[in-house]
């Protein structure tokens, strides 16, 4: 006979298992008209803990009845966060980040090679529009 702990470790644990799978980490796609498609992802963290205790059980003449008093309990959690989309357009892949404080600088870093573009045609339009030097 399986003892009381074992079916409340398992009840909790397939609960969990039901709410978190790979969908819930990275989302289900969502393609636009253009082609790009967006995939949410998400940070999940999860525990879960059961505990139980065994009492001796006796008569008043201090004579056991056989099977032993049991008490006992389970719980888990879940936590999802969001961290943010990933998006993919064509070979680009970038990830939008649902982090405000990190938001600037992802920006920057994803902005930088149209800026250094746009500084390289700018000095080439110069040179090419300057006279010769004689």
């Amino acid at each position: 006979m399986d003892h009381p702990i074992q079916g409340l470790m398992q009840t909790a644990m397939s609960n969990l298992r039901e709410m978190v799978d790979v969908n819930t980490i990275i989302g289900d796609p969502v393609e636009t008209p253009d082609g790009t498609v967006i995939l949410p992802v998400s940070k999940v963290g999860f525990g879960f803990a059961a505990g139980g205790s065994q009492f001796e059980g006796g008569d008043a003449h201090g004579q056991g009845q056989g099977d032993l008093p049991f008490g006992g309990g389970s719980g888990g959690g879940v936590s999802i966060t969001p961290i943010g989309f990933l998006i993919v357009h064509g070979n680009n892949v970038r990830l939008l980040s649902a982090d405000h404080q990190n938001q600037l600088y992802d920006r920057l870093i994803d902005l930088a090679p149209a800026m250094l573009e746009r500084i390289q045609s700018l000095f080439s339009k110069q040179k090419a529009s300057d006279p010769p030097v004689m």
